[in-house]
């Protein structure tokens, strides 16, 4: 894990996780949709799990769905949301730094959809979200923190305002959970275990009772109907207990990691020339930061740090390999090449800081050169 910079993109098992997959494995086989003995078990461990998630976002046990990855919680928490107002319209209100697999679940529903924009610092203003709501607006959609530069939103005020137009709002919470408390006054919220410390291939969609959501999906008896297929009990029981594991060391990380945030924010400006350091510098994740360096590629950076024993992001962090500027930056109004995410996690130490630190003027320095950018 040395040099990993990249937990906002994955984060290997943590220790409880681990331990509790090993453990499954020899007793969380079964079909817990079974009636015999060990299906039973299973179904007990299921529940366990479903009841631990359930405490930590803050929601009924009934009300926790697991699906197979992220992406999938958040494509059936629009689809379905929309499905189960269709009737009401098929108006979507969302902000323009929505996670890609929230833009994309929309552009795939084919409704119509009015983005919310945001200031330099990436924040959402909830005034202008209220205004954006209508009397056929099926759904709002806000993640919680943007998972490119850091930004925590408004959830709790825009909430509000939603609840006061009769409209449910779909908070992306992947950032977030685990990591700081969960905002209330959320409609559905999705998650995925592996950005807390669990195993890819969990996602977490969790529907408020009294919320009209229908499966966009063939009918299936499984997760309350909300996700087909048989849940993978292993993965999911160890995805919980790193939760609760996530959970419980989440003040003691934050007072850890955001002053080291706090040293590269105000030392990457200080020792790079022509380099903007964006997010909001207070309201954010305690662990995530990105930087923008002009005349340099942003890929090619990536890759010279990978040299030097860094894993770091470029870009939009589900998109990058397409070269394509990342839509957040471009929304934020801010640089959107040359720019690279920073994201620590528990075993991110002070030396790794300082060693990025001394590394990094160099190989910007180098890649100018290269291009043909001198006396900067």
């Amino acid at each position: 894990m040395s040099g990993y910079l990249d937990a906002a993109a994955a984060l290997p098992l943590s220790p409880a996780a681990r331990n509790a997959l090993l453990a499954a494995v020899e007793d969380g086989w079964a079909d817990p949709a079974t009636l015999y003995g060990q299906g039973r078990r299973a179904r007990l461990l299921l529940e366990g799990a479903r009841e631990a998630v359930a405490g930590v976002v803050g929601a009924r046990p009934d009300e926790v769905s697991f699906a197979p990855s992220g992406t999938q919680a958040a494509h059936l928490g629009v689809l379905g949301a929309l499905a189960g107002r269709a009737v009401t319209g098929s108006h979507v209100v969302h902000s323009t730094i929505e996670h890609s697999c929230v833009l994309a679940a929309v552009a795939h529903a084919g409704v119509e959809a009015t983005p919310v924009g945001v200031d330099r610092l990436g924040r959402v203003d909830e005034a202008a979200f209220a205004a954006a709501l209508r009397r056929d607006t099926a759904l709002a959609c806000l993640i919680s923190a943007s998972h490119e530069v850091g930004t925590l939103q408004p959830v709790e005020a825009v909430a509000a305002r939603c609840a006061e137009a009769g409209v449910p709002l779909l908070v992306d919470a992947a950032q977030t959970v685990g990591r700081m408390p969960v905002p209330s006054g959320w409609s559905a919220l999705t998650a995925s275990a592996h950005k807390w410390g669990g195993p890819p291939g969990v996602g977490l969609l969790a529907v408020r009772t009294g919320t009209r959501w229908r499966s966009p999906l063939p009918a299936d008896e499984r997760e309350g109907g909300r996700v087909p297929g048989a849940p993978g009990l292993p993965q999911i029981l160890s995805a919980a207990v790193g939760l609760q594991a996530a959970a419980a060391e989440a003040e003691a990380e934050d007072r850890r990691l955001r002053p080291l945030v706090d040293r590269l924010r105000e030392r990457i400006a200080a020792v790079v020339a022509d380099v903007e350091v964006v997010g909001d510098p207070g309201r954010r994740l305690p662990h995530l930061m990105t930087f923008s360096c002009l005349y340099v590629d942003g890929e090619s950076l990536v890759r010279a740090l990978d040299g030097a024993g860094f894993a770091v992001s470029s870009g939009s962090s589900c998109s990058a390999s397409t070269l394509e500027p990342s839509h957040v930056l471009a929304a934020m109004g801010v640089l959107t090449h040359g720019n690279v995410r920073l994201s620590l996690h528990r075993g991110t130490t002070e030396a790794e800081v300082e060693r990025f630190l001394s590394v990094l003027p160099r190989l910007v320095e180098d890649l100018r050169r290269d291009a043909g950018v001198v006396g900067l």
